[in-house]
């Protein structure tokens, strides 16, 4: 019998990238799996990969900047497949999200906020009472490295996954008595269909970045999807509230070494673009 038989999971953005190979790895394992997601094109091409490949899924339209949307969600989820046990909080978008205190709208931190760190809180409102109902059930929270370290001119970004490390450890106290575990994965940079195809444009550039890491490459949806499928199982019932980086390294170097080592290589490939971090 696969790890997840006859469980029922959520996987917000699910369509594509990390979320994308996560609803695959989940419904490969048995869970039935409802896509949320905004585009509903890729959302709906996604389930029909897994129906064709003898797995359940279902897409569904849902922008995780508004709270009734993510009600819905999971009512949609208990209504189609009887029940929840798995909840992937993966979406994420921000609008004019790169800047400072100084330069960021009121509006741009509003819906960073909403999209990146209110909707894993609305999500685990209307999630948590299925699952325990369920007799229990395991959460895994996108964050990023950017919630560990920080980069300049990235406000919004880095003050969400920053708070969404701190909530996912937060509720993993709340709720472990419920039987629902919680865990954060911060991810390294991850190749997705759209940074691959911007990578191709700019292999150079992607070789200074291959280069920042230990395991000498950038990483793949599935690096994630793995990870996420190990959190949410059996073999995963003594793990809570921690912060896991799938990062390949990166977050383990001094960076006092590492920036000579990139200064270095930069030095040997003056054909480098480095376009928009100039």
């Amino acid at each position: 019998m696969s790890s997840l038989q006859n469980r029922v999971a959520i996987v917000t953005g699910g369509a594509l990238g990390i979320g994308g190979a996560t609803s695959r790895r989940l419904a490969a394992e048995g869970a039935k799996v409802l896509i949320a997601d905004y585009v509903m094109e890729a959302a709906k091409e996604n389930a029909a990969r897994i129906v064709g490949s003898g797995g359940e899924a279902r897409a569904m339209h849902v922008d995780v900047s508004k709270a009734e949307d993510l009600e819905v969600m999971v009512k949609e989820a208990v209504d189609v497949f009887g029940g929840l046990h798995i909840l992937v909080n993966n979406a994420w978008g921000a609008k004019e999200s790169d800047g400072t205190a100084e330069t960021i709208t009121e509006s741009a931190w509003e819906y960073g906020m909403n999209a990146m760190v209110r909707a894993h809180f609305r999500a685990m409102k209307h999630a948590v009472p299925h699952m325990r109902k369920a007799g229990g059930g395991a959460v895994v929270n996108i964050a990023s490295v950017h919630g560990q370290l920080m980069a300049e001119r990235r406000l919004v970004y880095e003050t969400a996954k920053s708070a969404v490390i701190g909530m996912t450890r937060q509720m993993a106290c709340d709720f472990g008595k419920d039987g629902i575990r919680v865990n954060v994965i911060c991810p390294g940079h991850i190749v997705t269909e759209r940074g691959e195809a911007n990578w191709a444009q700019r292999p150079d550039l992607h070789k200074l970045f291959v280069e920042q890491y230990p395991v000498r490459r950038t990483g793949i949806p599935d690096d994630i999807a793995n990870t996420i499928r190990f959190l949410v199982s059996d073999e995963a019932t003594f793990i809570t509230g921690q912060a896991i980086a799938v990062d390949g390294g990166l977050t383990i170097q001094l960076q006092e070494n590492m920036g000579i080592a990139q200064a270095i290589y930069g030095r040997d490939h003056p054909e480098i673009d480095y376009g928009h971090w100039e």
